[in-house]
């Protein structure tokens, strides 16, 4: 058995062909072992800030999963902040680090500043974005042609009025691996917070937050084959962020209202698998990868199959991106979804737009790829029958497009 298998696969239910899931860059299936964890507090009452027996219950299924997540995550304890899910951790960082509230217009903000990427996750570059409209000025550091920033280049774009830099740890299309530490050493010598975006990170590869030394790092529980509608912040200690919700003291008065008990201790339970499993999770993530990219370049020619983001090195070990030069990228994503395979042109957030990937737009990705570029993506269910079945799958899709297409490839 690889990983777990779902209580109901969902990829059999009333369909005629078995649908390989491959986009978990997107979202992940439930570990049923998850389920069972947080079903006894789906049933039972207890408030975590009620002083009765059932609030005093519920309160300490809340600090354990707060502190077994702190534990795996290289954090203290009070330092995790439950939130709704990485996009309210990304935009509470954000905020909260520029001093802004979300009702505070700063047409009187002068010469504050924000340094950031142009690879960032809609939930951090619409935030930042946001602050750009209220009198920010904001500096976007560039990337190289594997999609990685330099972090001498853009610590040396802080200067006076910098209230924080921002830069994702992992990229969730290419899966690049960013300088975040060293970004972080450099901007702490000229007294300027940083924040992640771990999303893609945590439950992938390790992280330590403390040893990144920033000041914000966020993660979703959905990432992980845990439940959707939490995520966490943590914040380190002694960093100042100003509240986005009122209403409440809860975790410090920095995330007011009333935690999901159950969905805390969700999320400590997938990533409590997680960490019992990485090794042998990414081992068989990266042969699995390998697999896919050298099956796909085997049959249908290297000059037809062309890896975008890093080649070697820093990667998450479960995705792929790769462009196939010439063909219609929204054909192939139909017509790959008509045969069984569920993957992504780019970020799912940004399915519904038109535009291409910012990501692949900022690395000078070639015009005859940069639409027809598919991002596969494994989870801890994935197997190696499942791949080789894509991989058939996804070659009969190219040559068929090919074909209709009229494509000529240099031989």
């Amino acid at each position: 058995m690889v990983g777990f298998a779902p209580a109901h696969p969902p990829y059999k239910i009333r369909l005629a062909i078995l649908v390989i899931y491959l986009d978990h860059n997107a979202t992940t299936p439930l570990d049923p072992e998850v389920l069972e964890a947080m079903r006894p507090h789906w049933l039972l009452g207890g408030n975590p800030e009620s002083r009765h027996s059932l609030g005093r219950s519920a309160r300490r299924a809340l600090e354990r999963s707060r502190e077994s997540v702190a534990k795996i995550l290289g954090a203290s304890p009070d330092e995790v902040v439950f939130t709704s899910g990485g996009t309210e951790a990304n935009n509470l960082a954000i905020f909260g680090l520029a001093k802004e509230d979300s009702g505070l217009r700063t047409q009187d903000s002068g010469g504050l500043r924000i340094i950031s990427s142009p690879i960032e996750h809609p939930a951090v570059a619409e935030a930042v974005a946001k602050l750009e409209a209220r009198g920010f000025s904001v500096d976007r550091a560039g990337v190289d042609r594997e999609g990685r920033v330099d972090a001498a280049g853009m610590a040396a774009l802080i200067g006076p009025g910098t209230r924080l830099a921002t830069l994702m740890l992992a990229n969730n299309e290419t899966g690049a691996i960013q300088p975040v530490a060293e970004l972080a050493r450099l901007a702490a010598d000229r007294g300027v917070p940083v924040h992640t975006d771990a999303v893609q990170a945590v439950g992938r590869v390790a992280v330590d937050f403390h040893a990144l030394g920033v000041a914000t790092l966020a993660a979703s529980a959905h990432k992980f084959h845990g439940p959707g509608g939490i995520g966490l912040l943590l914040v380190r200690k002694g960093v100042k962020l100003a509240p986005q919700l009122f209403g409440g003291g809860q975790q410090g008065g920095r995330r007011p209202g009333t935690p999901s008990v159950a969905l805390a201790v969700g999320l400590a339970t997938a990533l409590g698998r997680w960490r019992d499993e990485a090794d042998g999770r990414q081992g068989r993530w990266t042969r699995l990868v390998e697999r896919l990219e050298s099956g796909l370049r085997e049959a249908l020619g290297p000059d037809r199959v062309v890896r975008n983001g890093p080649a070697a090195g820093d990667r998450l070990p479960q995705t792929l991106n790769v462009g196939f030069p010439g063909l219609d990228g929204d054909a192939l994503l139909m017509q790959l979804d008509l045969a069984g395979v569920a993957v992504s042109l780019g970020s799912a957030c940004a399915s519904g737009a038109s535009e291409p990937s910012p990501t692949l737009l900022a690395m000078n990705v070639p015009a005859d790829r940069l639409r027809s570029s598919v991002r596969f993506s494994l989870g801890a269910t994935t197997t190696e029958d499942e791949v080789d079945e894509a991989l058939g799958r996804v070659v009969a899709v190219v040559e068929r497009i090919s074909q209709a297409e009229g494509t000529v490839f240099a031989s």
